[in-house]
């Protein structure tokens, strides 16, 4: 095909100063495509080969500048390699430590849920596990930011002890300020094989279960296997079975269900037992957001990205760079 007799094939003065000029009109000026075109006197297709050559030949800088007072606090180049390294839609990356306190929730909860409103539409429905990352995102979401058709509790809560999971608060929270429609799942975390097929097959509950294994939009956290999960302090499981989770490799949980360092599911005892939604529903979700940092949860995270338990990931520099350097390193 021949070049059309205005579109410059070589680089003449008057070649470059077509590109310049076309480039300034569109980068610039704010002109579109087929306004540049008109102007030159161009057809549109060549006045988009003459505005990509411009970029190509490196006569087009793009140059963006934070606020001073804010250039410390915005991560872009960090984020952009946490998506790039595990095929996220989005990082996001908070300047404060997550190491697990109030402070630190709280602040993983302000970032999570700038996000998550971005995220639902109004017939969406929400699906959450519980934990105290969840609970500080429901905290910070503003009435009426955004909306969504339901909101379900992805596993089950109930254990033998008193223990406050914030499950109720946040299921009450979501609810109200997305003007959506709770659905609570009345049920342990863990039970005994039959039980648990039993309540599967409730009548009741099944509308629990099938919405939250089809929720367009899932909110976690990660747990990792230590004595210091709140499944372990909340009496869900014993040191026996952290031991038998140990020995199987797992190196963290979702709602309740342990993985290995690549995301696969670890076939422990508790498989068949647990009550929440399996990790391929996570997986095949649109938008999965993973709350959390700090060192006591890095290789949680770790092997939930590496496993693609997550569309997006929410977490604090520190963890971001230990992510990025694990992952090249391997």
């Amino acid at each position: 095909m021949n070049a059309s007799p205005l579109e410059p094939t070589a680089d003449t003065g008057q070649d470059l100063r077509l590109l310049v000029r076309a480039a300034t009109m569109y980068h610039l000026e704010g002109l579109t495509q087929a306004e540049v075109a008109a102007r030159l006197g161009l057809s549109r297709p060549t006045a988009g080969r003459l505005i990509a050559r411009a970029r190509a030949q490196g006569l087009v800088r793009v140059v963006i500048d934070a606020p001073p007072h804010l250039a410390d606090s915005i991560h872009t180049d960090e984020e952009r390699e946490l998506e790039v390294a595990f095929g996220l839609k989005e990082a996001l990356i908070i300047d404060q430590l997550a190491d697990g306190t109030q402070t630190g929730d709280s602040a993983l909860g302000r970032a999570g849920a700038s996000v998550l409103i971005r995220r639902l539409e109004p017939n969406s429905t929400l699906g959450f596990t519980w934990g105290p990352e969840t609970v500080a995102v429901a905290d910070s979401i503003t009435p009426r930011s955004a909306g969504c058709r339901r909101v379900v509790q992805m596993d089950g809560s109930m254990t033998s002890v008193e223990y406050h999971t914030g499950v109720d608060h946040a299921l009450s929270r979501f609810a109200e300020r997305l003007g959506a429609q709770p659905l609570r799942l009345v049920a342990p975390l863990y039970a005994d094989p039959d039980t648990v097929k039993a309540l599967q097959r409730d009548s009741i509950l099944s509308q629990s279960f099938k919405a939250a294994e089809e929720a367009d939009v899932m909110v976690f956290g990660v747990g990792s296997v230590t004595t210091s999960t709140t499944l372990f302090e909340g009496a869900y499981i014993d040191a026996a079975i952290l031991d038998e989770l140990t020995g199987l490799g797992a190196v963290g949980e979702i709602g309740g269900r342990f993985y290995d360092k690549d995301g696969v599911t670890v076939e422990s005892s508790l498989v068949d037992r647990t009550v929440s939604v399996p990790l391929e529903a996570v997986r095949s979700c649109p938008t999965a957001m993973l709350i959390s940092g700090g060192t006591h949860r890095r290789e949680s995270i770790l092997g939930a990205l590496r496993g693609g338990l997550a569309t997006t990931v929410i977490t604090d520099l520190g963890t971001a760079h230990w992510l990025i350097t694990q992952e090249k390193g391997q």
